[in-house]
């Protein structure tokens, strides 16, 4: 059974999860409007990867008996000045993330809740590969300058990206 200060908090993160999805989406909008499908394509596998955390937060929450809650997700932002500064918020964004899971690990650890500190560490190693991802695309944003041609290469190379699902029980 879910103490309600743990229930509250990853309650806060499904929606939060999902929220992430929503940026995600409005990034992925603006960049197959600036003419780049395979950035959009990027972005378009980040939303499920996001509603995927989402799930397994959903799922979490119901296994251990509590109220799964669901609140209005933000407008998020949904104009950017370049490719660069859409990753460059993606990159910030995932650092929020970041630090929101550590506080609910901070929180489990706190409250001597074993299970939901086992199930957060899954969490603690995919943000590691999530800011990791985002940064290698602005490090090589920031190499072609936005030239047209790179930029060309590049939106094919993002084009190649799919969605696997984490396996049951990670």
């Amino acid at each position: 059974m879910l103490k309600p200060k743990i229930e509250k908090a990853l309650n806060d993160q499904l929606n939060f999860e999902t929220y992430s999805g929503y940026i995600y989406w409005a990034m992925s909008a603006q960049l197959e409007d600036m003419g780049l499908p395979g950035f959009a394509n990027w972005m378009r596998i980040q939303v499920q990867e996001e509603m995927s955390h989402a799930v397994k937060f959903y799922h979490f929450i119901a296994e251990r008996g509590g109220r799964v809650v669901l609140d209005a997700i933000p407008k998020p932002q949904t104009e950017w000045p370049s490719v660069l500064a859409i990753f460059e918020n993606a990159l910030e964004h995932e650092q929020i993330v970041t630090s929101r899971i550590n506080d609910l690990v901070d929180l489990a650890i706190a409250e001597k809740d074993h299970a939901s500190n086992a199930f957060l560490q899954w969490f603690v190693s995919e943000q590691v590969e999530e800011e990791a991802t985002a940064d290698e695309v602005i490090q090589r944003l920031k190499l072609t300058d936005e030239a047209k041609g790179a930029l060309f290469m590049m939106d094919k190379e993002m084009s190649t990206r799919v969605f696997t699902p984490p396996a049951q029980g990670e």
